[in-house]
C-alpha cells in the first residue's frame, strides 16, 4: 500500500520533469511557425522574424526593422494502443490525448546599430494525456495535464556585421494536474478511489547564444537553453478507504525538487543563391541528469507515527533518463518577393527506457516531416503557415506490481503504443 500512494504521487515529478519531453513526446515543440515549415533546421541560425528571441537572441541584432510576431499551433495526436491491456480490465482505445494549443508572441526593438532589446511569450512544454473512468491505464496514469508559461526578456549586442551575441533571462511559470485511480478492495464498496495531486512554482533560467556570419552567405548560431531548477508545492488529495488504515480522504503537503536539463544548439544557415537557401541543425538535451525523483510529504502526526503509513515521508524513484540528441535539415525557396516556400525533415531521440515508461508518457523516438510558406504581401507584413507530420517508433509499457497489495490495488498493466500527430501552425509578422 505505501509503495502504491508513494509511486502515485510521485506521478506529478514525473508529469512535471516530463513537460520537457514533449519535445520528442505527443506534441511539437512549436515556438515559431517559421521554423516549423523547415523542421526546426537552422533554429540558432536563420533568424527570420521576431521568434529569434527563442531560437537565439543574438539573432535579433540581424533584424533590421522593429517588429512583432505572434501566432499559434495546433496538435492533433493520436495513438493506437495493443496488447493485453490491464489486468484488472478496461478499454484500450487510445483516445487520451486532445487537441492541444501553443501560442507564442514576440517582440524586437532596434536601439542602435549594436543593440536590440525585445521579449518573448511562449509556452516551450507541456503534456495532456486523459485516459478517461474506464480505462486500462487508469491505474497508472488516468490524467496528466502540465504547462510552461515562459515569459524572456531579451538584449542582443552586434560587435560589427559579422558577430552578435544575445542573452535572456527567462521566467517560467509551471503548474500541474496529476490523477490515477486505485482499485477497490471492499465487496461492499465496488467503486474506485482516486488519488489527485496539483502543484507549481515559478522559477528562473536564461538564454544566450552566438551568431556569426561566416561569409556572405553562410551562418552558425550557437544557443544554449539553461537547466531550470524548480522547487515545487502542491497538494495530494486522497479520496479512499483502506482495511486497518479507515478513510484516507484528506489533503496531504508535498514538496519536490527538480531540475530540468540544459539543451545546446547548433545550427547553419546557407545560402546558395538569391532564391534557395539550405538549413541543418543538431539539439543535444542533458536528460541524464533526470536520475531519480525524491518526493517530501508532511505527514500528520498519526500517519508519521505508523509503520504502514510512516514511509510516506520521503520516497525515491529511479528514473535513469538517457541524454538525448535531434537532428534536423531544411530547405527553402524564395518563388518572388511576396511568396516563400519551405520543407524539412527531423528526427528526435526520446530519453526513456523500457523499464520506466509509462502510460503518462508512452513515447519512443520519432520522425518529422515539414511543409511551410511565407506569403508578405507588403513589406511591412508577412503571414507564415507551417504544417507537420509526426510518427514514432512503436513503444512497449509494461507497468508490473512491486507487492501484493499494489498488484490488488493498480494490477498490471501491458500494452504497444503506436503513436502518430499532426502539426498545424500560423503566425503574422508585422515590421515597423
Amino acid at each position: 500500500m505505501k509503495k502504491v500512494m508513494l509511486k502515485t504521487s510521485l506521478g506529478i515529478a514525473v508529469a512535471l520533469a516530463s513537460s520537457q519531453l514533449l519535445a520528442s513526446g505527443f506534441a511539437l515543440n512549436e515556438q515559431s511557425v517559421s521554423g516549423m515549415g523547415t523542421g526546426f533546421a537552422g533554429r540558432s541560425s536563420s533568424a527570420e522574424d521576431a521568434s529569434t528571441v527563442y531560437g537565439n537572441p543574438a539573432g535579433m541584432s540581424r533584424l533590421k526593422r522593429d517588429q512583432m510576431t505572434v501566432g499559434g499551433a495546433a496538435v492533433i495526436a493520436k495513438s493506437d494502443i495493443s496488447g493485453p491491456g490491464s489486468s484488472k480490465g478496461g478499454e484500450t482505445d487510445g483516445d487520451m490525448v486532445p487537441v492541444v494549443g501553443v501560442p507564442m508572441g514576440y517582440y524586437v526593438k532596434s536601439i542602435d546599430d549594436h543593440w536590440s532589446v525585445g521579449f518573448g511569450v511562449y509556452v516551450p512544454f507541456g503534456l495532456v494525456t486523459d485516459y478517461g473512468s474506464n480505462d486500462a491505464a487508469r491505474y497508472w496514469g488516468k490524467k496528466s495535464h502540465v504547462e510552461v508559461v515562459t515569459f524572456q526578456p531579451t538584449v542582443s549586442y552586434a560587435f560589427n556585421d559579422k558577430v552578435s551575441i544575445g542573452f535572456g533571462p527567462t521566467i517560467n511559470r509551471i503548474k500541474g494536474e496529476l490523477s490515477s485511480n486505485l482499485a477497490s478492495l471492499s465487496p461492499l464498496n465496488p467503486a474506485d478511489g482516486e488519488i489527485k495531486i496539483k502543484g507549481d512554482d515559478t522559477a528562473v533560467g536564461y538564454n544566450i547564444g552566438i551568431l556569426v556570419q561566416a561569409t556572405d552567405r553562410t551562418r552558425v548560431g550557437l544557443t544554449y537553453h539553461s537547466m531550470v531548477d524548480y522547487k515545487l508545492e502542491g497538494k495530494t488529495k486522497v479520496s479512499y478507504g483502506v482495511p486497518r488504515l479507515g478513510a484516507l480522504n484528506d489533503k496531504y503537503d508535498a514538496k519536490l525538487n527538480i531540475k530540468t536539463p540544459e539543451s545546446v544548439d547548433f545550427s547553419v544557415t546557407h545560402e546558395l543563391d538569391d532564391q534557395w537557401t539550405l538549413y541543418a541543425g543538431s539539439t543535444w538535451t542533458r536528460w541524464s541528469r533526470l536520475k531519480d525523483i525524491t518526493v517530501n510529504n508532511k505527514l500528520p502526526a498519526a500517519l508519521a507515527g505508523n509503520p504502514l503509513t510512516a514511509a510516506f515521508g520521503t520516497i525515491t524513484e529511479e528514473q535513469n533518463w538517457h541524454d538525448t540528441w535531434a537532428h534536423a535539415i531544411g530547405a527553402s525557396y524564395k518563388v518572388n518577393k511576396e511568396w516563400t516556400l519551405r520543407t524539412g525533415f527531423s528526427v528526435d531521440q526520446s530519453p526513456t527506457n523500457n523499464t520506466n515508461r509509462s502510460p503518462r508518457i508512452p513515447t519512443g523516438d520519432r520522425k518529422i516531416f515539414s511543409v511551410g510558406a511565407g506569403w508578405s504581401p507588403t513589406d511591412d507584413m508577412t503571414i507564415d503557415v507551417a504544417y507537420s507530420y509526426l510518427w514514432e517508433e512503436d513503444t512497449k509499457v509494461n507497468n508490473q506490481p512491486h507487492s501484493l497489495q499494489e498488484g490488488a490495488l493498480k494490477g498490471s498493466y501491458k500494452a504497444k503504443y503506436e503513436n502518430s500527430a499532426h502539426g498545424v501552425g500560423a503566425s503574422l509578422t508585422y515590421r515597423f
